[in-house]
């Protein structure tokens, strides 16, 4: 019976050793394997129409649509680049309209804990701007159409690529 005992025992051993590595593979492929990528939102199409009620886009060669809502901690994250964009445009004649969800007031309110001077302030649902998600950057030209678009908080390239456009 000892024989066997001992065969017996070095069987569940040489189970539980496969067991275990099979275990740490499947654990060490999980923290490899990099998480699915979400993928990236969808711009909105280039030379597609903006209608934002009392704008006249005629007045300004440039303008630079900021989709925000209060309450998005990536519009919150990326008020750094919003604050350089603000300036940025004021030195080129681009000019900027912050469009919220909420009441101009407690959008005013926001723009200003963020540090973000932005003096044209809109209420509007996103919907009738073709916005899917906050932060979204919509440049629009002098005939209201759109000249490009950035959705999401940008990287530092697309950030680049942003303030290149004005």
């Amino acid at each position: 019976m000892s024989a066997l005992h001992k065969r017996i025992e070095l069987i569940s051993n040489v189970a539980i050793v496969l067991v275990a590595i099979m275990i740490g593979t499947l654990v060490i492929q999980k923290l490899i394997r990099p998480a699915p990528s979400t993928p990236p939102r969808p711009t909105i199409a280039v030379g597609s129409k903006v209608e934002l009620a009392g704008v006249d886009w005629s007045k300004n060669h440039k303008t630079v649509v900021l989709a925000l809502q209060k309450g998005c901690h990536f519009c919150t994250e990326s008020a750094p680049f919003y604050q350089q964009l603000v300036q940025a445009a004021s030195s080129k004649g681009v000019k900027i309209v912050a469009v919220l969800p909420q009441s101009v007031q407690e959008a005013q309110d926001y723009l200003s804990s963020i540090a973000v001077p932005v003096f044209d302030v809109r209420q509007s649902s996103l919907n009738p701007l073709k916005v899917s998600g906050t932060p979204t950057l919509i440049l629009v030209d002098d005939k209201g159409q759109v000249a490009a678009s950035w959705a999401g908080k940008l990287p530092t390239a697309k950030e680049a690529e942003v303030l290149a456009a004005l």
